[in-house]
């Protein structure tokens, strides 16, 4: 008598942040531009230099096989959650289970009072932490970021030319603090990657032949209007977008399969063709996606994105 085998079901997970520029909402356009070699387990490692809520790395992680992955991001912060909740995900389940108790047991008046301390603190604590060497001021770090990710204004995280992070509290009736088996299936998938603070022109060396690179930079605006690219103090200028399509050139040499999304100009001004000119050669597609970050609800309509790809 032949047994069939168990199949154990593969974990899933989302992005444990949300992050201006996060791609969820896009993720059904993207399994459809993804290279075949991602199902047939033909890459060797997964890169994403600019890293924000990782929806990209989640989704891929939680369907297909791939080798290492390599995680990079200019943000301490960020990269500080994500180090942490890599390596000691039930210390920090801990701090945000805290968070989840006492936030809850407030009245409105009373949340906006503790948000508010917390994220004074929170700027105030960032002068008091060595983002380069993992410590134990890491957990609370990495927990206060997320309590205030989730319980801010419309989960945006955004930073004055100081470095201190300034959005307002939200208006959440039971925002999901501590959503532990999300983190732990999370910590698992990321116990595969290299998580490291990088800018995408220092990564090179981590890239070569059979590598699947996702390229999420800052957006190019769209309008005058659309400058938000407060993700750190640094700003993502054109001058930073030609530089990053010559790497995209430099990758696509070294054999590694490409893909890259940012906003399409010609929404707003159907001459500027910045993209179709700087990435000329490669393949350009144009998708539809839900703009979120305006403030203004009836501004938030459907715009096009571009997708560039070297495959």
């Amino acid at each position: 008598m032949t047994t069939k085998p168990v199949l154990t079901p593969r974990i899933t997970a989302k992005p444990f942040l949300k992050w201006a520029g996060g791609k969820g909402q896009l993720l059904e356009k993207f399994a459809r531009l993804y290279p075949a070699q991602l199902a047939s387990g033909d890459i060797s490692s997964y890169h994403e230099p600019f890293l924000g809520s990782g929806a990209v790395f989640f989704n891929i992680a939680s369907s297909y096989e791939f080798g290492s992955a390599y995680l990079y991001d200019i943000n301490d912060e960020l990269i500080t959650a994500y180090r942490v909740l890599q390596k000691d995900p039930a210390t920090l389940i801990e701090f945000l289970y805290r968070y989840q108790q006492e936030y809850q047991g407030l009245n409105d008046k009373q949340k906006a009072e503790y948000y508010y301390e917390q994220r004074n603190n929170y700027n105030l604590q960032r002068f008091n932490i060595s983002y380069s060497r993992y410590g134990e001021t890491w957990v609370p770090r990495a927990a206060q970021l997320i309590f205030l990710n989730k319980t801010c204004y419309n989960g945006l995280y955004r930073v004055n030319s100081k470095g201190a992070f300034n959005t307002p509290h939200g208006d959440h009736k039971n925002p999901a603090i501590c959503d532990e088996y999300n983190l732990l299936a999370a910590s698992k998938m990321l116990e595969k990657a290299v998580i490291r603070k990088a800018h995408f022109k220092d990564i090179r060396k981590d890239i070569g032949a059979g590598a699947f690179v996702y390229l999420d930079p800052p957006y190019r605006p769209i309008s005058k209007t659309a400058v938000f690219k407060s993700y750190s103090k640094f700003d993502f200028t054109d001058l930073d977008q030609q530089k990053l399509a010559r790497r995209f050139r430099d990758f696509h040499e070294k054999g590694a399969l490409l893909m890259l999304s940012n906003s399409d100009p010609t929404n707003h001004n159907p001459d500027d063709l910045f993209f179709d000119d700087l990435y000329q050669g490669f393949n350009i597609t144009r998708i539809d996606a839900r703009r979120l970050i305006n403030n203004i609800a009836a501004k938030r309509g459907v715009v096009r994105e571009i997708v560039v790809r070297n495959y």
